[in-house]
Order: C-alpha cells, then sequence, then structure tokens
C-alpha cells in the first residue's frame, strides 16, 4: 500500500513536471519561431550602440598638387556613464585636464546615456593627459580632423568644415557630398549594466579629392600685395582677382577683411564672406568699357571719331553731370584714356538704351557667373521697362548697376581673349586615388559665349593700353611687357543722406598683360581708402602693376617690351626668387624705385651699350682675370645663365630669344663676378649672294 501511494506520488511529480517543461519549451518555441524578431531588435537596441565617426575627408590641392586641406586622425574623449564609480571625482579630474567646468561633465555622466561625448578633437597634448588619468569608464576614441596647413591662404575659396567634419563654406561646402563621402561607423556593445564589452569598426567610402584652378604662389602675391595696399590706405576691405582670360579659371581669389579657417568659428562674419563673388558695388568708371564694346560692336563709332565734351558737363533728363576735369574735343580713344563721362553719355545715347540693356546682359551682368563656389550674388541689373530718362546716362558711367569682382573680371577676360564670355571656375579635376572623374554640377565646364566681335575686342584692348601710355592709369605701365586696363572711382552711397558720398569710394583697376596675347587678368578693388588722393588711378593701379610684374615673371611669359639696363638685374633677381620652393620666403618685389624709362633707354642697342660702359663692367675688363668669357652668341637665356653660373659670372640679360649681343666680347679675360651684358633678339637674316 505504501508503496503504491509512492508510485502515485512518482506520477504526480512526473506529470508535473512534463507539464512545467511542456509549458516551459513551449514558451520557448514560441519566442523563438513567433516573437524572434521583436526580442532580437529589443536586445540589439539595449545592447549595442553605434556611432557615426567622422569621415576621413578628400584633400584639396592647388594647381601644382601643393596640399591646401587635408584631414589629419585626433583622439576624442567620450565616457560610457555605468562604468565610472566616482562621477565627481571623475569630472575634478577631466575638468583640470581639459579646462571644461566640471558641472557639465557631471551633467553629462548624469545623463543615464549609454555613451555620451566629453571633448570632441583634442589636441595630442589633453589626449594624452586623458589616457593619463586612467578613468575607468572613460576612453578615447580616433576621430579626423580638417587641417588647413597654409592657414589664410586661400581660406575664401577653401572654405571651412564645423566639429562633424561637415562642409560650411567655399569648396568644402560646394563640394560636401564627394569630399565628406560615407561616415565611418563603431560599433559598440553593452551588458545589462551598460558595461562596454565588445565593438567593431566598420569603414566608410574615402571622399574624393579635390584639386583647384589656384596656383599657391600666385594666391600668396594677391594676398600679400593686397595686405599692403590695406595697411597703406586704410581701407576697411578690398578685392584682387587674377584669371587666365583664355578659359576662365581663377589663379587667385584674395579678400580683406581675412581669416583662419582652422579657427572659423572665431572670426566674425564678416571676415569668412567672400566678397570677390558676394559684394555687390557700382563699377564707375570701368564700366565705360561695356559701354564702348556695344558702341563699336554695333560700328556706331570709331577709335579717332571726335565728341564735344562741352567743357565737361552735359544736361540729360533734368540732371547737369559734370566730368572730372573740363574737355573739349575728344576722341573716343581719349575719352576711355581719361575717363570723360560726358564723353561715354554721349556715345550711349547714340546707342539707345534697348542694345545697351542687351550688351550689358550678353556680358553676364544681372545674372551669376555659375562659378562653382557657394554664395554669389547675381548683381544688380534693373529691368529695361523699369529704366528711368536718366538711367542710360547713369549706367553709361558705372552707375545704377550692381556688380561683384568676378562678373567685372570676367567681362574684361572677354575683352583681352578676343571677345568670349567663359564661365569663371576654381575646380581643375576630381580624383579618387590615381582616377580623374568627370567634372560634374557646378564646375561642369560649359563652351564660351560670343559676346563681341574679335576686331571689337582688338580695338578695345588697343584703347585700353592707351589708358595706360597716356591716360588716367599710367602708374601701372608695366616695366618689360605691355598692358592694357581701366581705373574706376565708384562713389558710394552715404547711409545716412541716401546720396553718392564725397569720401568713401570704391578705387579699382582691371586689366591684362601682355596685349596682343593676354596671359592674365587681374581685377584690384579697395573698399573705402582713407586719406586723398583715393582714385583707383592712385590706389589700385599701383598695386596692378606689382602684381602682374611678378606673375608674367613666375610664369614665364616673354617680355614684348625692351628692358633699361638698370631694370634687367632687377628683374633676374626677382625671377629667381619666384623659383623658391619655400612659400614663406617668396621676397616682395619692390619695382617702385626704378626710374621712369625712355624711348632711349628702351632700346636694346643702347642699354647694351650703357651697361658696357658702366664703372663695374670696364674696371673688370680693365684689370683682367683668368676667367675667358664664353661665346653665347646663339644661345638661349637658360644657356647664358648655366654658362655664366658655372664660372662665377653675373649675368645681365636684355631682350628675348636668343643672344645677338655681348660685352665684354667674347674671349676676354675677367675676374670672377664680372657683369656679362648679353642682348637677346632675333638672329639677323643673312644677305643673299649676287650671282
Amino acid at each position: 500500500m505504501e508503496q503504491e501511494k509512492v508510485h502515485v506520488r512518482m506520477l504526480i511529480l512526473a506529470g508535473v513536471a512534463l507539464f512545467w517543461m511542456t509549458a516551459v519549451f513551449g514558451r520557448v518555441a514560441y519566442l523563438q519561431l513567433f516573437r524572434h524578431s521583436e526580442y532580437f531588435s529589443r536586445a540589439a537596441r539595449q545592447q549595442r550602440r553605434t556611432l557615426e565617426i567622422d569621415p576621413k575627408r578628400g584633400a584639396i590641392y592647388d594647381r601644382n598638387m601643393q596640399p591646401m586641406a587635408m584631414s589629419v586622425p585626433v583622439q576624442s574623449a567620450f565616457g560610457s556613464p555605468a562604468e565610472v564609480k566616482d562621477k565627481p571625482l571623475a569630472a575634478r579630474l577631466l575638468s583640470g585636464v581639459l579646462g571644461i567646468p566640471q558641472e557639465d561633465i557631471r551633467e553629462r555622466l548624469d545623463s543615464g546615456n549609454t555613451f555620451v561625448w566629453i571633448m570632441r578633437k583634442l589636441p595630442p597634448a589633453k589626449a594624452e593627459a586623458v589616457d593619463s588619468l586612467n578613468l575607468k569608464g572613460i576612453y578615447l576614441l580616433g576621430e579626423n580632423k580638417r587641417y588647413y596647413p597654409k592657414r589664410e591662404l586661400g581660406a575664401h575659396v577653401l572654405g571651412f568644415v564645423d566639429v562633424d567634419e561637415k562642409g560650411l563654406g567655399g569648396i568644402e561646402h560646394e563640394y560636401d557630398n564627394l569630399i565628406r563621402s560615407k561616415a565611418e561607423k563603431i560599433v559598440v556593445m553593452a551588458d545589462a549594466l551598460q558595461r562596454k564589452f565588445d565593438g567593431n569598426e566598420v569603414q566608410g567610402d574615402r571622399g574624393v579629392n579635390v584639386v583647384l584652378t589656384l596656383d599657391e604662389k600666385i594666391q600668396f602675391i594677391a594676398e600679400r600685395e593686397l595686405h599692403a595696399a590695406i595697411a597703406k590706405t586704410h581701407a576697411p576691405a578690398g578685392t584682387i582677382l587674377v584669371q587666365n582670360p583664355n578659359n576662365g579659371s581663377i589663379l587667385a581669389m584674395a579678400n580683406w577683411p581675412k581669416f583662419n579657417p582652422n579657427a572659423a568659428v572665431d572670426a566674425p562674419a564678416e571676415a569668412r564672406m567672400n566678397r570677390a563673388i558676394s559684394a555687390i558695388y557700382e563699377p564707375g568708371s570701368t564700366f565705360k568699357l561695356v559701354t564702348l564694346a556695344a558702341a563699336f560692336d554695333q560700328n556706331l563709332i570709331h577709335a579717332n571719331e571726335e565728341f564735344d565734351c562741352e567743357n565737361g558737363a552735359i544736361e540729360v533728363a533734368g540732371h547737369l553731370i559734370h566730368d572730372h576735369k573740363k574737355y573739349g574735343v575728344l576722341t573716343v580713344a581719349d575719352i576711355l584714356a581719361n575717363s570723360s563721362d560726358v564723353g561715354a553719355i554721349k556715345i550711349a545715347l547714340r546707342l539707345g538704351s534697348p542694345k545697351f540693356y542687351d550688351y550689358i546682359r550678353a556680358f553676364g551682368f544681372g545674372s551669376p557667373t555659375g562659378i562653382d563656389l557657394p554664395g554669389e550674388s547675381r548683381g544688380l541689373l534693373r529691368r529695361l521697362e523699369h529704366w528711368g530718362t536718366y538711367s542710360i546716362a547713369s549706367v553709361s558711367m558705372g552707375q545704377e548697376v550692381g556688380v561683384t569682382s568676378l562678373q567685372m573680371i570676367t567681362a574684361i577676360s572677354a575683352v583681352a581673349n578676343g571677345g568670349l564670355l567663359y564661365k569663371p571656375h576654381v575646380v581643375l579635376e576630381m580624383r579618387r586615388g590615381n582616377q580623374v572623374l568627370p567634372l560634374e554640377g557646378p564646375s561642369s565646364l560649359t563652351e564660351p559665349k560670343r559676346v563681341i566681335r574679335p576686331e571689337t575686342a582688338a580695338t578695345l584692348r588697343s584703347l585700353m593700353e592707351g589708358v595706360i601710355l597716356h591716360g588716367t592709369g599710367k602708374v601701372a605701365r608695366l616695366d618689360g611687357w605691355t598692358a592694357g586696363g581701366k581705373t574706376g572711382t565708384a562713389q558710394k552711397i552715404d547711409p545716412t543722406t541716401g546720396r553718392y558720398s564725397r569720401t568713401n569710394v570704391i578705387a579699382s583697376f582691371s586689366g591684362f598683360a601682355p596685349i596682343n596675347n593676354p596671359a592674365v587678368t587681374i581685377l584690384v578693388s579697395i573698399d573705402s581708402p582713407a586719406g586723398y588722393p583715393h582714385d583707383g588711378a592712385t590706389v589700385a593701379a599701383p598695386v596692378f602693376k606689382r602684381i602682374a610684374e611678378q606673375l608674367l615673371t613666375y610664369l614665364d611669359v616673354p617680355r614684348d617690351v625692351p628692358l633699361g639696363p638698370q631694370l634687367v638685374q632687377t628683374a633676374y633677381r626677382a625671377k629667381q626668387d619666384m623659383d623658391v620652393s619655400s612659400l614663406n620666403d617668396l621676397p616682395p618685389t619692390d619695382f617702385s624705385a626704378q626710374p621712369e624709362q625712355t624711348e632711349e633707354t628702351t632700346k636694346p642697342e643702347a642699354a647694351v651699350e650703357q651697361v658696357a660702359k658702366s664703372p663695374e663692367v670696364l674696371m673688370a675688363a680693365d684689370e683682367g682675370g683668368d676667367i675667358a668669357v664664353p661665346d653665347f652668341s646663339g644661345k638661349t637665356m637658360r644657356e647664358v645663365i648655366d654658362g655664366c653660373t658655372r664660372l662665377g659670372l653675373d649675368p645681365i640679360l636684355v631682350g628675348s630669344r636668343v643672344a645677338i649681343l655681348q660685352t665684354p666680347a667674347a674671349g676676354a679675360k675677367v675676374r670672377r663676378g664680372t657683369k656679362i651684358t648679353v642682348q637677346f633678339g632675333d638672329i639677323p637674316a643673312r644677305p643673299a649672294k649676287s650671282r
């Protein structure tokens, strides 16, 4: 009987166990088969945290592959609050190392989050200090930080990024989706107590490298000369642009004020503004080029045609307009050279408003140029139906129209290259590794648009050369090259009176060189220079001269005007200075102290003869020496320089092409360091033999 009771109990126990096991396994089967996805997702959300780490942005280079922006590895401090046992102590120690208020760190550690940032993008010293604290629950994570090795150089073109490496200006913003690419991801695993126990890294795609049309040396020259002009005139702002007129590429874009993109957050918004493409101003007399271009292109005027400038005054629609001088009869060429407002108005009246408006639009004014940079302004140009009876007079001399510096230099380049309007651009190419990618979007190039006939452009180039040779731009005359340009002095509106100010102006000069085969177009614009005179001829034209002479030397553009003897050695040394490898060692080239050339001193033969008769050369030749002067006949400049350098002689070069004359003569015995003057030119043709 007792055994039966035990047996029954065993059966009951077995039944209960079977029922329990069936219930448990049934529940497990239910959870696995029907609720698996739900609970797996919930566990993953609780245990796993995916962090997006800043991707390594592509680099930005100048046209010669010199780095201008790059990403460098840095450390960021983060915390796992569940692992930090003594939060007050951790906050106090971290505050002392990082310079962050304790309250801020404590608030983050008490937030209850699985992951909190302590401080991003630490300098190496701070990262090392955090690591040395050896605090449990405080870790370092590798990230990327944008670095601009040339600091302010080209900052307005490059732009800048925020702490998350997102582009906020310039190229960094315009091509952010390509340069930035996809983010890298870190997966962090944590247990029920939110303690980190595992993790892995998911690599994102590398960003695209961008090669700019900028040349860092040309950019440096432009920024240096702009800074010098600002310091001299005490102007609050200014812009210098350098463009290749034959394809629209921007070689330099300098603005003042400037900023350091490594610390963009500390710079005021005004300093970060790219004035070259955003700031609108009335161009003043520079716009007379558009007036004359339209009239010439319509065959309404010719260069030697005379206009009566009526002693410097004209009345249009009840408004009396005065010239800056009381001119009488002037030719069209002299109207531009002397910048006569009355003459420009009379030409515009002959042209008529509809045609004038069409040419203004054709040159790109009133519309964005389409440059591959953000923030470009379209300028200000009222529709023709909104012009008043006085508007044609105002616009003809650069009033009642607002332009950007970029629009103005693009129009000047169209005159320089023969009448083609190119889309300005700053991106030369894009690369992913060794692969060159096709240009798309804003950087894609379009066919140039013809705005004036080649004959019109040639006439304007000749007239613009006259501005420099005998007009308002005399101080812009280059030593060794022909050039054309136009001065501009535009009065600014006084915000207190709503009238044109008598003291605040935009002083500008726009030009190109050489005349017949232009290599560069340069625009100089100085906003509100102090002192008097403050016109474009006084303030901006000398800056154009300094920049143009340095650039043409650097670019090896052949001289088309013979140099006087006192300028030859200065020019040669300037070229040597341009060849230095270090940008910081690039010295300024000062041509301002050179004497004015005359027709006689600019002749190559006169130059060689004058140098040959100098005391230094005569003394060296008379005293004799042990170095025989080589025969340089038919040699190139490079061969002459190399030959003189090997022998320790000091070459003075005059002209271009090949050597045709030298002093001292070949075979003469001279001392080391003797000046050897070599004239270059075309080899004279041999006379035909008589039969």
